[in-house]
């Protein structure tokens, strides 16, 4: 279960009547979704895809240790947030998952190939495009492990790749090495690419995908709810409201967090518009960026994401921890709505695969509708595509890497 409460610590600063003429249009917003030939992810997943991840996933547990999975951005921040909410903090039993992909530190790569060398791993490399530059080098130099471990025939046994099917250079590395492949469809982009293989196979590895899927897709009715949060979103950006600050206080939900940035971030930000996502966990960040939230510059507002039952094994005072976690949630909203900060709340009753799947299907509605709303394409990304051409054109003249 997932309650919204959109009044309490948000509706002065909401103009009714501009709420009312946005909503007034649901229709019009849902035909522009419904049209949009980039909606893979509204779709059902077929089930002979879910039995392939699943035997996959069963052949890579029988015979690896750990699986690094490399990928960048929406290629892997939805499961590495489910990775980062379920896994235990210390003594970990699931099976390990690496995700990497994400920098070109040298020294971050040097010493994960350090860590490889006596790891019996496999390897998952995700990109739609096959061109994504930190995931080629990434591949690149794990790839030269294994061949220094292991013959042709043993490596093609532990590389998996998820991309497109048509064109880019994973594609080619698929059909000339006949590599174990599942595809990144062409109506879904990066961001809303949750419900894919590019993050089952992942999750396969530690959960039950099928709850997963379930959970993602009851995300259907909230349809309504996610339309009011983008139009409460837009009238508070209307007010000066520039930034959304997204705040847990759970630190294992940090990794949700990074993935409502991108998704939001790439989805608004374009032709000089859309609202700055940022991200805290609290109550760590009441002692660094709570002054500044409570009294400073009048440009945040913040949506808070509730876990109402914990399994709680401390108690102080008379009180579970857990209380003690959600009376201060409750009391910074009411803080911070003081110092003229709007706060909108979303409370998960229990935290599991099925709501977790059901609030990102929930926010990748919010998203799209947030797009119509500021009138930009909501499933583009041309500004990411900018520092890449910089790139090449750099590294052009330097001549090859």
């Amino acid at each position: 279960m997932i309650r919204f409460d959109f009044e309490t610590y948000v509706k002065p600063f909401i103009n009714q009547e501009r709420f009312n003429y946005y909503y007034a249009k649901k229709e019009f917003y849902i035909d522009k979704l419904t049209n949009s030939n980039m909606i893979g992810w509204t779709k059902p997943v077929l089930k002979e895809t879910i039995n392939d991840i699943k035997k996959t996933a069963k052949y890579i547990k029988n015979n690896f240790e750990c699986m690094v999975v490399i990928g960048i951005g929406g290629s892997f921040l939805g499961s590495h947030a489910f990775h980062e909410i379920f896994k235990k903090y210390f003594n970990d039993e699931s099976f390990e998952i690496i995700y990497a992909g994400t920098t070109l530190s040298s020294k971050y790569l040097e010493e994960l190939i350090i860590y490889l060398k006596e790891k019996n791993f496999c390897l998952n490399v995700i990109s739609k495009s096959g061109t994504t530059i930190e995931t080629n080098i990434t591949y690149s130099e794990i790839k030269k492990l294994l061949k220094r471990k292991y013959p042709k025939e043993e490596i093609q046994k532990r590389i998996f790749i998820t991309t497109n099917k048509e064109t880019g250079n994973l594609n080619e590395e698929v059909k000339k090495n006949n590599y174990k492949s599942f595809e990144f469809p062409k109506d879904i982009g990066g961001r809303f690419s949750f419900i894919t293989s590019a993050h089952l196979l992942p999750l396969a590895l530690n959960y039950d995908i099928e709850k997963i899927i379930d959970g993602y897709y009851d995300g259907k009715r909230l349809i309504n709810r996610a339309l009011e949060y983008a139009i409460i979103r837009k009238l508070l950006f209307e007010k000066g409201k520039l930034i959304e600050s997204f705040c847990v206080f759970e630190q294992n939900m940090q990794g949700l967090t990074e993935w409502i940035k991108q998704l939001f971030g790439e989805t608004e930000g374009k032709k000089g518009v859309g609202i700055y996502p940022t991200s805290c966990v609290y109550t760590k960040d009441l002692h660094s960026l709570g002054q500044f939230i409570q009294e400073g510059n009048k440009i945040i507002f913040e949506t808070f994401i509730k876990i109402e039952n914990v399994n709680n094994f401390i108690n102080y005072k008379n009180k579970s921890l857990q209380e003690i976690n959600n009376i201060i949630l409750d009391s910074t909203m009411s803080a911070h709505f003081k110092g003229s900060v709007p706060c909108i709340e979303i409370s998960i009753e229990k935290l599991n695969l099925e709501t977790v799947s059901t609030l990102i299907y929930f926010f990748m509605l919010s998203a799209a509708f947030s797009g119509f709303l500021f009138e930009v394409d909501p499933f583009n990304q041309p500004g990411v595509e900018i520092y890449k051409q910089e790139f090449m054109e750099s590294l052009n003249k330097l001549g090859d890497i």
